[in-house]
């Protein structure tokens, strides 16, 4: 990334010769050799925003808000399809025109650093592909309260899990285009006016909340193990880096049938997966849902092996666990590896008793710091 810094220096005297007076804010990421954060935030606060370029990044954030992300954006979605959220099929918006997408703004905004050497445009190619490339994105918290034309205050998450930081205030004064720096950016602020975070996407990878359906026509003798809400007791991480991303993993023996001992040796237990992204604002809200967990639950079933973790990255590794069935009135255990990340926070994880589900038509458990509500049907 160091062939790029004379490009970005380019860029500064372009920004500081235009309408767009700004001084750059020392940068908290202290990764040199990765596209920074505050540098990405100071570019775009410099480009000639529009009514139109709010609404491409509202319309990304709401889509990726409505397909259970974040409210987020990623460039790879603003380079190659402005205004598509993440989760999106490709093209979905290819109906929707904005009069100068962001794409095109970046674009001419380091056309105009680059000049006409050819060398320097060689590398504005190089830094918007990187751009593209990265998993760098706009997050926009409370996006839902927009007002449809207040201009944003544009910051970056610091990292080292802070919940302040400075940032460029964009405003439309009579006309003209304005930009402050150094505004003191915290999650009052975001919550009061549009604040658009510059940070990392770590959640696109993931599907979020999966149904697992018997495929047709299979029959369905037994009751379907659900999870019917999901209640958020805090917030696992900073602000600026967005909402929680829930990752529940259920290990069980489903559709266990097995009727001699050869069958019991060659059972394989099945492991579901899927995420529930918790947004900020509904932090201690019940939110419904209706999530198999279990196609065929039947009463050969003893425990559950049961697995939350929030996603934060990090080295795959497993959790060695069990799920617990009954025999021949013998209790067996079929040995599993339930994977997850090292850096994840673990919510929670132990063994749920088939009986717990039974109590009652929905049992609710406080597990770690959230509530799940189970039901069987």
């Amino acid at each position: 990334m160091k062939r790029f810094w004379k490009l970005l220096a380019l860029a500064a005297i372009v920004t500081a010769c235009s309408a767009y007076e700004i001084k750059t804010p020392a940068s908290g990421d202290g990764q040199e050799d990765k596209l920074q954060l505050s540098d990405v935030a100071r570019i775009l606060s410099s480009l000639p925003l529009e009514s139109s370029s709010l609404e491409e990044v509202y319309d990304a954030v709401s889509s990726s808000s409505t397909n259970g992300y974040d409210e987020e954006y990623m460039m790879k979605n603003l380079f190659s399809d402005p205004g598509s959220g993440v989760g999106d099929k490709p093209g979905k918006t290819q109906s929707k025109t904005y009069s100068k997408p962001l794409r095109e703004l970046f674009a001419e905004y380091f056309a105009e650093a680059a000049g006409s050497k050819a060398g320097d445009a060689a590398q504005v190619q190089d830094y918007l592909q990187a751009l593209e490339e990265s998993d760098i994105q706009i997050y926009w918290p409370y996006s839902e309260d927009w007002d449809g034309k207040t201009y944003p205050v544009i910051t970056w998450d610091p990292g080292f899990g802070a919940e302040s930081n400075y940032g460029y205030e964009v405003a439309l004064e009579d006309g003209k285009l304005t930009v402050k720096d150094s505004v003191y950016v915290n999650e009052a602020l975001a919550a009061s006016r549009p604040v658009w975070v510059i940070n990392r996407n770590d959640d696109s990878a993931f599907s979020p909340l999966d149904l697992y359906e018997l495929p047709e026509p299979a029959a369905r003798i037994n009751r379907k193990l659900y999870i019917k809400s999901f209640t958020m007791l805090r917030n696992y991480d900073s602000w600026f880096g967005g909402a929680s991303e829930f990752v529940i993993r259920c290990g069980s023996a489903d559709g266990f049938k097995a009727s001699t001992e050869a069958e019991l040796k060659n059972y394989k237990p099945s492991i579901t997966e899927f995420m529930i992204v918790v947004k900020r604002r509904q932090l201690r809200q019940e939110i419904p849902l209706d999530i198999v967990l279990m196609t065929d639950f039947t009463s050969a079933v003893e425990k559950v092996a049961f697995l939350v973790t929030e996603d934060d990255g990090g080295t795959r590794t497993s959790w060695k666990c069990s799920a617990v069935v009954k025999y021949k009135s013998k209790s067996f255990g079929f040995e599993m590896d339930i994977p997850y990340n090292e850096k994840d926070d673990i919510v929670w994880r132990g063994q749920l008793a088939s009986t717990f589900f039974q109590e009652e038509d929905e049992v609710s458990a406080r597990l770690g710091d959230v509530i799940v509500k189970f039901a069987l049907e």
